[in-house]
């Protein structure tokens, strides 16, 4: 499906594209997703509209079958990749869970600037930006997500959440169709 409409404030939110994430191998090149990513990033800046700047710096307690990471992260793995060109303006949230609502104050920011849909972009598909768009959808939050600007360090992963998650919780898009949305709401 291709996305159909923006409401009139809508919210980027761009996920984990800090430094220590971007540095993993992933599905699609990076430097792809970065740079759609930034072209978003510019387009709502233009044009007002909020731009919201996730990090991760830690996991949810609990056991699972999977090994965690368990050690202090590097120095500057939390560090947002300089790309985003962070502005005094954005919102910034460090989460320590996949999604970027749980255990944050995020949705009481967006909706006190009256946003009422999001655009989620980010890494990685599967767990960061399927988790922050589910719980976005489960806040009330128009859900859209740019497919083309993110990708997941394992393809099974990337392409069940575009095939079967998604269109539950929203509308997809390429960024250009997004970018489109956006130049006609400023016409």
């Amino acid at each position: 499906m291709t996305v159909t409409t923006l409401d009139p404030n809508t919210a980027l939110v761009v996920v984990d594209l800090q430094k220590g994430i971007v540095a993993y191998p992933t599905v699609h090149p990076i430097a792809e997703v970065v740079n759609r990513a930034r072209q978003l990033v510019d387009a709502f800046r233009t044009r007002g509209l909020p731009v919201v700047l996730v990090n991760v710096a830690g996991g949810a307690p609990g056991r699972t079958e999977r090994p965690r990471h368990s050690e202090p992260f590097p120095a500057g793995f939390t560090d947002l990749i300089p790309e985003l060109n962070r502005q005094p303006g954005d919102i910034v949230v460090t989460k320590r869970t996949w999604g970027a609502f749980a255990s944050t104050d995020l949705e009481a920011r967006l909706k006190a600037r009256g946003v009422t849909q999001i655009v989620v972009v980010g890494v990685a598909t599967g767990t960061g930006v399927e988790a922050t768009a589910r719980q976005a959808y489960e806040q009330g939050f128009n859900v859209t997500l740019a497919i083309d600007a993110m990708t997941d360090t394992r393809a099974e992963a990337h392409e069940y959440s575009i095939a079967q998650v998604f269109p539950r919780l929203g509308e997809t898009g390429t960024v250009q169709e997004i970018i489109g949305l956006l130049g006609q709401r400023s016409a």
